[in-house]
């Protein structure tokens, strides 16, 4: 039997993806991202590609852009806000190449991933932090 996928979601729905994942972290981690700015955007631009050494664009699926929590001090007041964002295109190219798993799911897993440089988080730590959102 055929599948019959409809529209790929928009930026926005994928946005609402993300949030969902951030609503079901613990008090504690949530209390600490009210300035963190989340966007979705279909890729990162041709400069942060760059900066990073990536190549193809479908590689980068999200980026954290800001310092940690646990480098921050009363010297750096008045910088840009911190941001994450998350690259709906290849997002849903790895969600395509995994087949293991709901769009959701990786998005949450992406979004969390993160959240986790936001606090200075260790890979480990990271992912005991995606499990508290399944």
């Amino acid at each position: 039997m055929a599948r019959i996928f409809g529209d790929a979601p928009t930026a926005e729905e994928m946005e609402a993806m993300a949030r969902k994942a951030i609503a079901l972290l613990p008090e504690q981690f949530r209390a600490h991202l009210g300035d963190v700015i989340l966007q979705v955007e279909d890729f990162a631009e041709d400069e942060l590609l760059d900066a990073m050494e990536i190549e193809n664009a479908f590689e980068l699926t999200g980026i954290y852009e800001g310092l940690p929590l646990d480098m921050k001090s009363v010297e750096h007041s008045g910088t840009m806000p911190d941001r994450i964002r998350l690259f709906r295109v290849p997002i849903l190219l790895e969600w395509c190449e995994r087949g293991d798993e709901t769009l959701e799911h990786l998005v949450a897993h992406v979004t969390i991933h993160e959240i986790g440089h936001h606090f200075g988080l260790s890979d480990e730590a990271m992912h005991a932090l995606e499990e508290m959102v399944e």
